[in-house]
């Protein structure tokens, strides 16, 4: 078995125990621990919680769902912090509304569920997570701890799988996301890659390719071959499984690779993260490029891998400029400097919910968000 973080704790008849600790998000077992069941408030729980001590729930599991809930709500009356979110914009409110988030998401953390070897939770009505943790985290193999939190995620996301995304550009057929991977929920993007005018349809590179949305709509389109790319192994495996689904799996090759594949397309598409910021979670990589990395990377390497008079689509929402993260100056000085020209583009509103919702501390930056797909070509 592979070394991982022992989480201890003493139950309330003073057993002490050493199982695995289980975080997705990369986050460190609590140093302080107690024993906890149907008989804690609300407010004691909320209150251990900001103290950093962690609750080991031996109750009702029904019960700790509604007790988190609960937690929940204590956490969002802060009036101080929501007015301080609205009094500011760009880069300020952005930071204001992360470190939001890190302190929701730590002071929630803090109810523990435990689970046997085989995933089992040992607890009065609980559910059956075994199918959820097993897509996730792989065979168990020991007793473990881990966030309600994060185990009911991983319930939400295991049920996403099984159902899917519809995909209106794949008539309707859905697209199964594995735990961790973008799921296409927001459809603009999708929509913008079904509508454009291909360059050619012998060979097309899909860049990061997450769960190969873009490569099944590029292979429903005519491409002869798509070549799709991710270093994120579940990516890859949920890539290939979708694409094998959909009955494109002749003709899409999902590899593994940094960027770019071998060669050169007459096409080459890439949807990166939008927003230039360190993701607090190894999961977040599909949201946040650190410094635009894999926006510059894919800029940078786009000459090289395009056919002559071959097109690079980029799709790229301008939310990161909205909120003062990055300039439209900055992206069309990386164009410039890769030897790269803008063809054309074409544009799309966002219609998710919120982008209409007021009380969103983002609010401004999502009302005026535009989705882009720049068409660029290598310059003569």
């Amino acid at each position: 078995m592979t070394d991982f973080p022992v989480f201890h704790w003493t139950d309330a008849d003073g057993a002490d125990h050493d199982v695995r600790w289980r975080s997705e998000a990369g986050v460190q077992p609590p140093k302080r621990a107690v024993s906890a069941d149907d008989r804690v408030t609300a407010d004691a729980a909320y209150r251990l919680a900001c103290e950093g001590t962690a609750l080991v729930w031996q109750g009702d599991f029904q019960n700790a769902r509604q007790l988190v809930q609960a937690m929940a709500r204590r956490v969002e009356r802060k009036p101080k912090k929501a007015k301080e979110a609205k009094a500011v914009a760009g880069v300020d409110a952005f930071n204001l509304h992360r470190l939001a988030q890190s302190q929701r998401a730590r002071t929630l953390g803090m109810l523990l569920i435990p689970l046997d070897a085989d995933y089992t939770i040992p607890l009065r009505r609980a559910p059956d997570v075994r199918a959820a943790c097993e897509e996730a985290y792989g065979p168990g193999g020991a007793p473990s701890v881990v966030s309600l939190r994060e185990l009911l995620g991983l319930v939400g996301a295991h049920e996403w799988r099984k159902k899917g995304v519809p995909i209106p550009a794949l008539g309707g057929a859905p697209i199964h996301p594995y735990y961790g991977v973008f799921s296409p929920v927001r459809g603009e993007y999708v929509e913008l890659v079904a509508r454009a005018k291909l360059p050619a349809t012998s060979l097309a590179f899909d860049i990061g390719t997450g769960t190969g949305v873009l490569a099944a709509v590029l292979a429903s389109r005519g491409v002869e071959r798509v070549v799709a790319t991710d270093q994120d192994a579940r990516a890859l495996a949920c890539a290939r499984e979708n694409v094998a689904r959909l009955g494109h799996a002749d003709r899409v090759d999902v590899v593994e690779a940094d960027l770019f594949p071998a060669g050169r397309a007459p096409l080459v598409v890439c949807n990166p993260p939008w927003v230039p910021a360190r993701p607090s979670a190894p999961i977040e990589y599909a949201i946040y490029d650190p410094d635009s990395r894999m926006l510059r990377g894919f800029l940078a390497g786009l000459a090289a891998h395009l056919e002559p008079g071959g097109e690079g689509w980029l799709i790229l929402s301008d939310f990161a400029e909205h909120l003062g993260l990055r300039s439209r100056d900055t992206l069309l000085q990386w164009i410039d400097e890769a030897g790269l020209v803008v063809l054309g583009r074409d544009d799309i509103r966002p219609a998710h919910p919120k982008s209409a919702d007021a009380d969103d501390p983002l609010h401004a930056a999502r009302r005026a968000e535009v989705t882009s797909l720049w068409r660029l070509g290598a310059r003569a």
